[in-house]
């Protein structure tokens, strides 16, 4: 069952209007944009579809206009999501806001999930009467219900009038062999426009999602940049000068490269604590080297014969030593 679903998954390549087909055809409704079920009523009565009486729909409010009200449709979809064990995050603070982005793609989700039970396949279900039990569900029955007569009456109307357009063409009133133009109905116009209207609506959703996932991310390298062991090395100055540059200029960059390469070329400073510690060992070195050379000369010295200490004398008065004027 498809809980967890992936953004590359083929269920958000779904089409706003298959969607809405897809609402429409299982509720009975008649929804012409998909963020007119960002009250959540519409998702609890798909949930209820797919695992009939597990919703209890009594709860559901199918009026609400108010965010409040429509946190508390939300609660009862989390509560059937906690009695399913489904893990899904419900975004309810960019929900209820009616952006066509973000409802879509949890619609995408909810279509993906109800094809997952039972292949999508409903038996016995009759959306009027679960939907009678909501609150304000009867209104909501009467204005499906009315939209679809009208839907009609209006398809028929359009059927008529291009009917007679077509006769008064073959009655040959047109003069000089001049064709009229059947100009296109206001509803139709006035759909396209929404359409229009619908598609920038969800391109520029997806340019502030990316704009605000970029900028999380150059957040997060201004907090690790101002991290106190690392500020004063010359990269992350360089990467700071790019990131607080107020232009668009190549030369921010070109100081920033310029900033690394000399510290490539400039050696690092001798600590002066470094330099008195190698002179340390140095001194100790000698002194051992005095220590050992006078203990070898003593030990010399007490192992001489008598014989060899008199050779030494004689040694001292063919030197001319003033001891050997006596």
């Amino acid at each position: 069952m498809a809980t967890n679903i992936g953004m590359m998954d083929s269920a958000y390549f779904v089409g706003r209007n298959e969607i809405l087909a897809w609402i429409n055809s299982t509720l009975q409704l008649n929804l012409s944009k998909v963020e007119e079920a960002c009250s959540g009523a519409v998702h609890c009565q798909l949930m209820d579809a797919a695992h009939p009486g597990i919703v209890p729909m009594h709860k559901v409010n199918f009026d609400a206009k108010n965010e409040y009200e429509m946190i508390q449709n939300y609660k009862v979809l989390q509560d059937v999501f906690n009695k399913l064990k489904i893990t899904k995050h419900i975004e309810v603070n960019k929900l209820v806001k009616g952006r066509p982005l973000d409802n879509l793609e949890f619609m995408q989700w909810m279509k993906r999930y109800c094809d997952s039970v039972n292949g999508g396949v409903l038996i016995n279900y009759n959306a009027l009467e679960r939907r009678d039990a909501c609150r304000g569900g009867k209104e909501a029955n009467k204005r499906s219900s009315s939209s679809s007569q009208s839907s009609v009456r209006s398809s028929s109307a359009a059927i008529k009038t291009q009917a007679s357009h077509a006769t008064k063409k073959n009655d040959g009133h047109v003069a000089n062999g001049s064709h009229r133009t059947i100009k296109p109905a206001t509803s139709s116009v006035a759909h396209a426009y929404d359409e229009q209207i619908t598609e920038l609506k969800l391109f520029v959703d997806s340019l502030e999602k990316e704009r605000d996932f970029y900028f999380g991310k150059l957040r997060d390298i201004e907090i690790l940049c101002q991290n106190p062991e690392i500020e004063h090395l010359p990269i992350v100055c360089a990467i700071q000068k790019i990131l607080y540059a107020a232009d668009d200029s190549s030369s921010v960059v070109a100081e920033a490269q310029a900033m690394i390469a000399q510290q490539r070329i400039e050696p690092p400073p001798l600590s002066p604590i470094l330099e008195t510690s190698e002179e340390k060992p140095k001194q100790e070195v000698q002194k051992r080297k005095d220590i050992s050379t006078l203990e070898f000369d003593a030990a010399a010295h007490s192992t001489l014969s008598p014989r060899q200490r008199l050779s030494d004398i004689s040694d001292v008065h063919y030197c001319g030593s003033p001891l050997t004027n006596y």
